[in-house]
């Protein structure tokens, strides 16, 4: 299938992209969405904060967005696999927007906050996983290699579009600003309804099976294919270290903030990573080709950890900030092309599940890395904690890429992957067993040794 391979005359365009009305739908409500997510996270910070004055619950009210990730990701992003993608996201949008309009109504206590933001963020991995599914029915082919680094550009846009914009809002009334991030939701919600197509859900009721078992399968196809299992290698190991400036930018700062000040030097650090991503997503899905991204992806998994270990000199903030956009540079030009790559190469009936693996997996990780690094800072200098983290994370990407299919080996994968999707069109709405794909994956392995032989 030729939409399915990497196309050698060039790369696709932005108006290629946009020029798909769905995908501008998608776009604009899942932008809309981060930007309320992100003012909203300020928000409540500031509101428990004021209602408690206590450090710790004012984090917690922050970390609360990771927990449904931590504690059952997997299994919320199963659920996308069974609905409608758009009634999934449409539904998930719609709740958040009610729970959010509750957590602004004043002099609601802080317990009643944490829960009804639990509840609200319970909601992400089903809304993510189902727009991460129907992404690559909307953008055939190379589109959804620059589909998805726009969308993870705009991503860290929003970020620190929304970290500004609900310090502000929240200075003024943090009840404003979550009102604001619920009519973000309502707007979402009619932006998918009315613009995406009604698909029928990947999953029929004659073929589901238990919840739990149907969330162990998409472990099973990620894990269990080596082109999938190699993509996840690599993308846990990006987020190891990519997090860690960002994660430790408040005590950095603070230490060594110089003239700059504590303040200005944590944001300027908290921001370059986001930065350099949004430049780099846009420069190399744009001016680069597809042929030429895939061969990227080994230098470029290296150059990411590579460019923080100066860090052991003890720069001064400004030249930490761009070490760590560096950093988001490399990531930018790597994570978009091996998630493309990785929904290429997965059948229909998995997107949502293995999404959940892989967006569980993520935040774990980062989550993880912060606390590690954070630790050992207590004992050791940031500088010298961040070099070296940095030097291993050299070491691991080392590996990584040396383990990293060949393209015979990843064209057979999606090969694979396209067939399995062709089959289904004749055959109607159903889940692909694992072990068909895989040995679909192998015949397509074989098929292209044979070719590279004649």
């Amino acid at each position: 299938m030729s939409d399915e391979r990497p196309a050698p005359e060039g790369p696709a365009t932005f108006r290629d992209v946009f020029g798909q009305a769905e995908f501008r739908a998608l776009f604009a409500a899942n932008a809309l969405s981060w930007v309320g997510d992100y003012i909203a996270k300020a928000a409540v910070t500031v509101l428990v904060y004021r209602q408690t004055d206590s450090v710790a619950l004012s984090a917690a009210a922050f970390a609360a967005s990771y927990l449904p990730w931590l504690v059952g990701g997997p299994l919320l992003a199963a659920l996308a696999e069974r609905h409608r993608y758009r009634e999934v996201m449409v539904a998930c949008d719609l709740a958040r927007m009610a729970l959010m309009v509750l957590v602004a109504v004043p002099g609601i206590p802080p317990w009643a906050i944490l829960a009804l933001l639990f509840a609200a963020t319970l909601a992400n991995p089903p809304s993510q996983a189902a727009r991460s599914a129907v992404s690559p029915q909307i953008l055939p082919g190379d589109r959804l290699v620059v589909g998805l680094s726009v969308m993870t550009s705009a991503g860290q846009s929003a970020q620190v579009v929304g970290y500004l914009a609900g310090a502000a809002m929240a200075a003024v009334s943090p009840a404003a600003a979550l009102l604001f991030n619920a009519a973000t939701f309502a707007v979402s919600a009619a932006l998918v309804r009315f613009g995406l197509r009604d698909r029928p859900p990947a999953m029929t009721a004659a073929h589901r099976s238990h919840l739990l078992r149907e969330t162990g399968q998409g472990f099973r196809i990620v894990f269990g294919q080596p082109v999938l299992r190699a993509i996840a290698v690599l993308v846990f190991s990006a987020m190891l270290f990519s997090i860690v400036p960002e994660g430790l930018a408040a005590a950095w700062a603070a230490e060594r903030g110089g003239s700059l000040g504590s303040g200005a030097a944590q944001a300027i650090i908290m921001v370059a990573n986001p930065v350099g991503y949004v430049l780099g997503g846009l420069a190399v899905g744009r001016l680069v080709g597809p042929t030429r991204r895939l061969a990227l992806i080994r230098p470029l998994a290296v150059l990411g950890p590579a460019v923080l270990v100066p860090a052991l000199f003890d720069p001064p903030p400004l030249v930490v900030a761009l070490l760590a956009a560096a950093c988001g540079f490399a990531a930018a030009g790597l994570l978009p092309v091996a998630n493309g790559l990785f929904v290429r190469a997965l059948p229909d009936g998995y997107r949502a599940r293995a999404f959940g693996v892989m967006a569980s997996g993520t935040q774990i990780i980062q989550g993880a890395a912060v606390l590690v690094t954070g630790a050992l800072a207590e004992r050791f200098a940031i500088p010298v904690v961040v070099g070296v983290w940095s030097a291993a994370g050299v070491v691991l990407m080392l590996g990584a890429a040396l383990t990293w299919p060949g393209p015979a080996e990843v064209n057979a994968a999606v090969e694979a992957a396209g067939a399995d999707r062709a089959a289904a069109v004749g055959a109607g709405p159903q889940p692909h067993l694992p072990g068909r794909a895989a040995a679909a994956a192998t015949a397509g392995e074989r098929s292209q040794r044979r070719h590279a032989v004649t």
